[in-house]
């Protein structure tokens, strides 16, 4: 039973094409690939004789087939025209049917655009939600971001140049002015990461043609910070813990948490009213 091994290639820098990529692309049976002539030129590059294969969107069905029968006889190799294969492309299909099929699957890491955007992007990295490519139509994007407003992650989105403008003003609209890390032609001559606020985006990318594909990281909601309760407020929770029978100790590490309020504040008036 063959391996399909999911190789990742470069996004731009070919220096990017791990050993181990070079490697396996070499003593496969086959490649798999999205696009023969990109590929191409990347074997050529390295001196690689490998059969290709195509398996892109609109063949992806009918190819199963023949790919699953060269897994049969041998290694076969999945790519991308570039970064990592089954991320955003037809390579999912291919890797639940060769499951299915029994075969084993073995990635070869490298290249990404997300994970480089998001690593370089200066917004947190511990949580983050990847969303593929915004919907084409304005009123389905903003749809589409109403989802996720509200949630804390730092948000991942692909977008091409000829909808990057329309698709910063909907993330504005739709998310309000927060902060973003516009990547384009990551590990390209042309590299840029523009790091700013949304509205800023907006107004550089008014005066300047986008150009390039770009990934966008955009920052999640952060949570507003508690509104400081009124003294009358205060009070009315004090009394009411004390009737509870709370301790001023107590209920004042509890109400200042709530309230905003200082906690020596809240035990002072918390000990003077249990005077009275």
């Amino acid at each position: 039973m063959g391996i399909l091994y999911l190789v990742a290639t470069p996004i731009g820098n070919l220096e990017d094409l791990s050993p181990r990529a070079v490697r396996t692309l070499r003593e496969a049976r086959l490649i798999a690939a999205e696009d023969t002539r990109v590929t191409r030129k990347l074997l050529t590059h390295f001196d690689l004789h490998t059969p290709l294969t195509s398996y892109f969107e609109h063949n992806k069905l009918t190819k199963l087939d023949a790919i699953l029968a060269a897994l049969t006889e041998g290694d076969v190799a999945l790519v991308s025209d570039a970064g990592t294969p089954a991320i955003n492309d037809p390579g999912y299909e291919l890797v639940k049917a060769a499951l299915s099929a029994g075969h084993r699957i073995c990635p070869i890491p490298g290249p990404s655009a997300l994970v480089a955007a998001l690593a370089a992007s200066g917004l947190p990295t511990n949580s983050f939600l990847y969303l593929g490519y915004l919907p084409r139509k304005s009123s389905e994007r903003r749809d589409f971001l109403r989802q996720v407003e509200n949630l804390p992650y730092t948000l991942l989105f692909l977008e091409s140049p000829h909808r990057l403008l329309a698709a910063l003003k909907d993330l504005e609209f739709s998310l309000g002015d927060r902060q973003i890390a516009v990547a384009r032609e990551l590990t390209k001559v042309h590299e840029e990461i523009r790091r700013e606020t949304i509205s800023a985006a907006i107004e550089h990318f008014t005066q300047n043609e986008p150009r390039g594909e770009f990934t966008l990281v955009v920052a999640g909601k952060i949570k507003s910070e508690k509104q400081k309760w009124t003294e009358e407020k205060v009070m009315i929770a004090i009394k009411f813990g004390l009737k509870l029978g709370e301790s001023p100790s107590a209920l004042a590490k509890r109400v200042a948490e709530e309230s905003g309020w200082d906690r020596r504040e809240i035990y002072k008036l918390a000990t003077s009213f249990q005077k009275r």
